[in-house]
């Protein structure tokens, strides 16, 4: 029996998520209810390779045990990597110093039937090297106002890119990734978006640094779906 697709990581009532679903999982080998606190919320269709969440607990079970105790109540398609014990003021969402995201793009004539909710397909051959030029423009501090989507709640769209990278990978795959201190919603799927276009010749590499000036998300480019988007690392330190 094939399992249901997840809606991604907020909890939500009477739906398939992964919040609940490690809750769940906890609960059943604690015989405590606990409330995950995650680096941040993933959603429909995005993937996570290095999400953090942590839980307050008076369970007994040694920490070396935690992850494998939590992943014989999980579902196969989420994975606990590893468990740790954290002083009480850690705060896996508001003590992050830097998260890493990743967009991956088959570039192929005819993408992958395998892989299709594991990356987005695009037919027509990019230009990598100016992509290249593109995403250097996004490092530094900038107010991404341009590159949010209107569901976004923070007060401030000012956020810092240490590094942005477009990557050439084998068997026609474009990797972007960008660290930095903190995302918008839908920031870094715009940010993909905008570089595709650039990729297609639509937007000139040195427009990059005009449209992030003018704060206006009509000149950046789509929001590309979410399934080729990865959470790949959280950094505290």
């Amino acid at each position: 029996m094939m399992e249901k697709n997840l809606i991604g990581w907020q909890k939500q009532p009477n739906k398939l998520n992964i919040q609940g679903t490690i809750e769940k999982a906890i609960e059943n080998i604690t015989g405590e209810e606990i409330e995950l606190m995650a680096s941040g919320r993933t959603d429909r269709g995005v993937h996570a390779l290095g999400q953090v969440a942590n839980f307050k607990t008076n369970s007994n079970i040694p920490i070396d045990k935690f992850a494998i105790a939590i992943n014989s109540n999980l579902k196969k398609s989420i994975i606990i990597k590893s468990a740790e014990e954290v002083d009480e003021k850690f705060h896996s969402r508001l003590t992050c110093k830097k998260k890493t995201y990743r967009y991956v793009i088959n570039n192929s004539k005819y993408g992958t039937a395998i892989y299709r909710n594991l990356e987005t397909h695009i037919p027509i051959k990019l230009d990598i090297e100016k992509m290249k030029q593109a995403v250097k423009f996004f490092e530094g501090e900038h107010d991404f106002n341009a590159f949010k989507s209107s569901g976004t709640s923070s007060k401030s769209s000012v956020r810092t890119i240490y590094k942005a990278e477009v990557k050439e990978m084998p068997n026609e795959r474009i990797w972007i990734e960008l660290t930095g201190n903190g995302f918008l919603y839908n920031m870094v799927r715009i940010i993909a978006g905008t570089l595709v276009d650039v990729g297609l010749g639509k937007i000139d590499p040195n427009e990059i640094e005009n449209i992030i000036k003018s704060k206006k998300r009509e000149n950046a480019g789509k929001t590309l779906q979410p399934q080729g988007l990865y959470l790949v690392n959280v950094e505290y330190e």
